[in-house]
């Protein structure tokens, strides 16, 4: 910022392109302060933001900067992102499912509400059953639990049975003796669970449930693995739900990935471009399905 990098914004002629200093080493970026907002205002008249990955942040460059603008717009991959997700929660072509994994509930108990007041199903996949499981009374044995949720959790189920919403829980998983790709494995259904044993996958079981509840469904939300696809043995959940969101896509349904875990899956799957969108903002797209407003975007609708 400051007088000399105006008057090079200033000179540009058309064709030309000035590149800024990354706005991340200005200790007010992350503050949304006034003052790197306005030089950033001061540098041009038209701000088009296309970040969505850092649309859910009230930072200068980000939000700060639009009303110093004198026009200010969303770009192509930002319009499309809000199309996309706030399309499918907010006027979705139903049924409306949403496949929620991932390891810890307690990064996602935003989302599963806000959905549970959207969608018509919910299956739950990934790390986070478990503590849906030991809110049912389920010996879960060496799984991945979060005590302080349990109860909690509860409550989700008893929301979504009152909303009558169909809120589904793997009926069996893919166990292992150890965390390690090459440990001793099993499946169980999920009241069998006992001893050192962990769940690292759900099972096949709950894969043909989830086939049917997708193959009826024409808008479906993928956010979060099914398991711990990192590992070969324990990614068949995760691969095959991106398979059966390739097979909805082809078949009409609207198809949206969201969560870095959830992309990475389905790019790992070769899938990526069979799906109806594919998000870039992990914590963005999270905080939409929630229903946040985010800043990124407010700023441009008030600017």
């Amino acid at each position: 910022m400051g007088e000399e990098i105006e008057n090079i914004a200033s000179n540009l002629t058309n064709g030309q392109v000035l590149l800024l200093e990354n706005t991340r080493f200005y200790a007010g970026e992350t503050k949304n302060d006034e003052d790197l907002a306005a030089g950033l205002g001061r540098l041009a008249e038209y701000f088009v933001m296309d970040a969505f990955g850092t649309a859910h942040r009230a930072h200068s460059s980000t939000a700060g900067v639009a009303k110093h603008m004198k026009y200010s717009a969303a770009g192509y991959l930002l319009d499309k992102e809000l199309k996309f997700l706030k399309g499918a929660v907010d006027n979705p072509n139903r049924p409306l499912c949403a496949i929620v994994g991932g390891a810890k509930v307690s990064t996602k108990i935003p989302v599963i509400e806000s959905l549970i007041d959207k969608c018509d199903t919910i299956l739950l996949g990934g790390g986070m059953i478990f503590t849906f499981y030991k809110a049912l009374g389920y010996n879960i044995g060496a799984s991945l639990v979060e005590d302080d949720i349990v109860e909690l959790a509860g409550e989700l189920m008893k929301k979504a049975e009152a909303k009558g919403v169909r809120l589904i829980l793997p009926s069996d998983v893919v166990l292992a003796d150890k965390f390690d790709n090459d440990a001793n494995t099993a499946i169980a259904s999920a009241n069998e669970i006992s001893g050192d044993w962990m769940g690292l996958d759900v099972g096949p079981e709950t894969l043909k449930t989830f086939a049917e509840e997708i193959e009826k469904s024409n808008t479906i939300i993928f956010n979060g693995p099914m398991g711990v696809f990192e590992m070969p043995n324990f990614a068949t959940g995760t691969v095959t739900i991106a398979e059966l969101m390739a097979n909805a896509t082809e078949r009409g349904a609207t198809t949206i990935v969201g969560g870095g875990d959830s992309v990475a899956a389905v790019n790992q799957a070769g899938l990526g471009d069979k799906v109806s969108h594919i998000s870039t903002g992990g914590g963005a797209s999270l905080e939409l399905l929630e229903g946040k407003e985010l800043p990124g975007v407010a700023a441009l609708s008030e600017a």
